[in-house]
């Protein structure tokens, strides 16, 4: 099953990073002119101290063609009586805990010259949960607890991607809407795997490991945001749509700790999508790139709820998502965009009240957040009839916002 639901994410600009040597490949003859630009998102949840915490990644929009390729457990696999039961996709979405969701990176390979690469991931932290064109991928089987244990690797790898400029663009579409088409909108080079076209290599994933931020809502519009990494948060914004009400604040580099306040006025999705272009490509994306991945989560960036984009330093991107092409290119540009959810008093007394009317149009407005939500609720309200009145409300809910999809046969 695909739900069809919208995405969330933060704001990270990463530079470049090359790797070990695949196989020997080269674009046509002579030194390779090869330029690869990666944009993606790692989706996180504030707790109460401010930390990244343990959520259902995977439960929340998909809006991706059911030509998308999904993990799936080896059925070969014997499991001796002590060992968990494997997740297939579609009861990860419920059952995988986890602190990061790892949204849509996608490569783009620019070059006037065909030939041929070999690109390959490496998340020694995480897994891979989605991915297009065709690609090898290895990592452990997935049960509820896999990213709670040991770090466990997932390496996804593209081999013999055919680069070929100035290709007929005849890309696969699938039935009904979705936002992943937007990510072709660039003038990078059409690639073929394997039989396959496509303008980019996308993947996705879930992962537990801490970022580089701290966020903790103080009332009144204000956060208190701490940069955790050794090397200096580029910039932060700050964000927030109450019933319709857009505000937003744009911070520059971050090394220590500091208080970011909504400001008084009213803002807008568009001034904010412009804002965060500007960010993208100064980070290191082309115009067209940028606007393709603003456009991409505009549904989820800018959806009901307080969250901080932030841009992730480049060391700490390749420490979290190593990257390998062959042949080396000449110029690597990597830029995230971290997204932190920040639970304030607001969203508190907003679902609190929905959960009291047994308002589902409203608790609807916070999709994949309303678990973390109900989480900081339960443990306010241990008594058994309140817990009780929490538990029913957010599982149908919840059971609801999951069965907006589309099936994938």
């Amino acid at each position: 099953m695909l739900v069809r639901v919208t995405s969330v994410f933060i704001l990270l600009a990463l530079p470049t990073h090359s790797a070990r040597r695949l196989t020997t490949t080269t674009l046509a003859d002579g030194a390779s002119d090869l330029t690869v630009h990666e944009w993606g998102t790692f989706t996180t949840v504030a707790g109460e101290d401010g930390h990244a915490i343990d959520w259902l990644p995977l439960g929340g929009p998909t809006d991706l063609p059911c030509f998308v390729e999904r993990f799936q457990n080896r059925a070969d696999v014997k499991l001796s009586p002590t060992q968990p039961t494997p997740l297939d996709y579609t009861s990860a979405r419920s059952s995988l805990w986890g602190k990061v969701r790892m949204e849509t990176p996608v490569l783009y390979f620019y070059t006037k010259r065909p030939g041929n690469v070999n690109v390959r991931v490496r998340f020694p932290r995480g897994l891979m949960t989605e991915w297009y064109p065709r690609a090898t991928v290895s990592q452990p089987l997935v049960d509820r607890t896999t990213l709670r244990r040991a770090p466990r690797e997932s390496v996804i790898e593209w081999r013999n991607v055919n680069v070929v400029p100035n290709a007929p663009r005849h890309f696969p579409v699938d039935v009904g809407e979705s936002h992943y088409y937007a990510a072709r909108n660039t003038d990078a080079v059409p690639l073929v795997v394997d039989g396959l076209s496509e303008r980019f290599l996308f993947y996705r994933g879930v992962a537990s490991f801490d970022v580089p931020l701290s966020a903790v809502a103080l009332g009144n519009g204000r956060v208190r945001v701490r940069n955790l990494g050794a090397d200096a948060l580029p910039a932060l914004v700050l964000f927030e749509n109450r019933d319709g009400v857009i505000r937003y604040r744009a911070h520059g580099a971050l090394s220590g700790e500091t208080v970011v306040a909504l400001p008084t006025r009213v803002g807008s999705a568009t001034r904010v999508r412009r804002d965060l272009e500007r960010m993208l490509v100064a980070a290191g994306l082309y115009p067209k790139e940028a606007a393709a991945m603003v456009e991409s989560w505009r549904d989820s960036w800018f959806e009901e709820g307080t969250r901080v984009f932030y841009i992730i330093p480049p060391r700490a991107v390749d420490a979290i998502l190593a990257l390998t092409v062959e042949p080396v290119p000449t110029h690597v540009a990597r830029v995230f965009v971290g997204r932190m959810e920040v639970i304030t008093p607001a969203t508190q007394r907003s679902v609190e009240n929905a959960v009291a009317a047994n308002d589902a149009t409203i608790l609807e407005r916070y999709g994949r957040f309303l678990g973390p939500i109900t989480d900081r609720m339960l443990a306010r309200h241990p008594d058994s009839v309140t817990a009780a009145q929490i538990q029913k409300v957010r599982g149908a809910t919840f059971t609801s916002f999951l069965h907006r999809v589309s099936a994938c046969e």
